[in-house]
């Protein structure tokens, strides 16, 4: 079983002051949060506003995979939980947690209670269905890792500046250690600006680069490139 003070829940943040309060009010007081922050605005302050205790915030101005793996750096718990700030945790999401024994890496769907929800259904579908067939379809936004087993992999690749949490989901079953999808354990997206930009192109980025990495055929000197995923996103 899982218990929630074993637990550091880990977000990178930039210019998130708008999205970061709805995700706070979603964590439960026992769990450790520890916020990488690369913003410009008022995101620290305001986590430090809303959550004083049980938190750290460092400065980070990198890209995601580096925030993700300075969290991980910091964290002194058992288990790390990585997630982003533009999400939200369902409201059974800890208590189901509790109730798990769980494997040493787990992960669940991103959903959405607003916009664009058959996208996100129609992607969770492809998690469960790549799952049964041996390929983890991680998601950086619902990822539970146990500490001992992430470092002895190697954690991220940080030579990744996307796809960075699916990468790490092929390398943890192919090194032999458990990993499960959960459908139960959910988190609801509310922010998709990114969607708006293009959905089709957003999908095809995913498994072009995707299909490429896991059959390691993305150059070496590809993979810091994102692509274009990471271009500001106007309002």
């Amino acid at each position: 079983m899982i218990n929630l003070t074993q637990l550091s829940v880990i977000v990178p943040t930039r210019n998130e002051v708008h999205n970061i309060g709805r995700l706070l009010a979603t964590l439960p007081a026992a769990v450790r949060l520890i916020v990488v922050d690369a913003s410009e605005d008022e995101t620290a302050r305001r986590v430090r506003q809303l959550r004083p205790h049980g938190t750290t915030i460092l400065r980070n101005t990198a890209n995601v995979t580096v925030a993700r793996q300075a969290g991980a750096e910091a964290a002194r718990t058992p288990w790390l939980l990585f997630t982003d700030a533009d999400v939200v945790f369902a409201s059974d999401y800890f208590e189901r947690l509790t109730q798990r024994s769980a494997a040493s890496a787990l992960y669940g769907p991103k959903l959405s209670s607003t916009e664009f929800n058959q996208y996100y259904d129609w992607f969770a579908r492809g998690q469960a269905w790549a799952h049964r067939l041996g390929i983890p379809a991680v998601s950086g936004s619902n990822l539970l890792v146990h500490q001992e087993t992430f470092w002895a992999i190697g954690g991220f690749d940080l030579s990744l500046t996307c796809n960075e949490d699916s990468e790490l989901g092929w390398r943890w079953k192919r090194r032999g250690f458990r990993i499960e999808f959960d459908p139960t354990l959910k988190v609801f997206a509310h922010d998709h600006r990114r969607l708006r930009r293009g959905a089709t192109a957003k999908t095809a980025h995913t498994f072009l680069r995707c299909f490429l990495l896991y059959c390691n055929l993305l150059p070496r000197a590809w993979r810091a490139h994102d692509w274009g995923y990471w271009k500001p996103i106007k309002e």
